[in-house]
């Protein structure tokens, strides 16, 4: 089954040259074991909220304004997608996470939809 971890947290929270290089560590050992035991199956960092664009389609008119979806303290800062046996697996995973010690991850199951692929 695959489960999305998507990883919040504060998107200026100042940071030592020496913490950003142990935080970018941790992100090259997960990447490492969960490619190593097969349960990589994609994921990235994403550009910072003010690069953000929200879209919405009211009565045939999209309209568009800058930043996020919603005001949050934590933002999106990116994403795991992950093949795991069950939840307790994917927990594990998200746990290794270095945004999960700062920030926090949310773990959710891929909606399977019949017929597609």
């Amino acid at each position: 089954m695959q489960y999305i971890a998507l990883i919040y947290d504060v998107e200026d929270r100042p940071q030592n040259p020496n913490e950003f290089q142990e935080m970018m560590q941790g992100y090259f050992a997960f990447n490492d074991h969960t490619k190593t035991e097969g349960s990589y199956v994609g994921g990235d960092a994403l550009q910072p909220t003010a690069t953000a664009t929200t879209v919405r389609v009211r009565d045939g008119e999209t309209l568009l304004s800058d930043g996020p979806f919603a005001e949050t303290r934590e933002a999106l800062g990116g994403f795991y997608l992950l093949e795991c046996r069950d939840l307790d697996h994917a927990v594990e995973l998200a746990s290794r996470i270095p945004g999960a010690h700062t920030g926090c991850v949310e773990v959710r199951p891929v909606m399977q939809i019949p017929g597609d692929g």
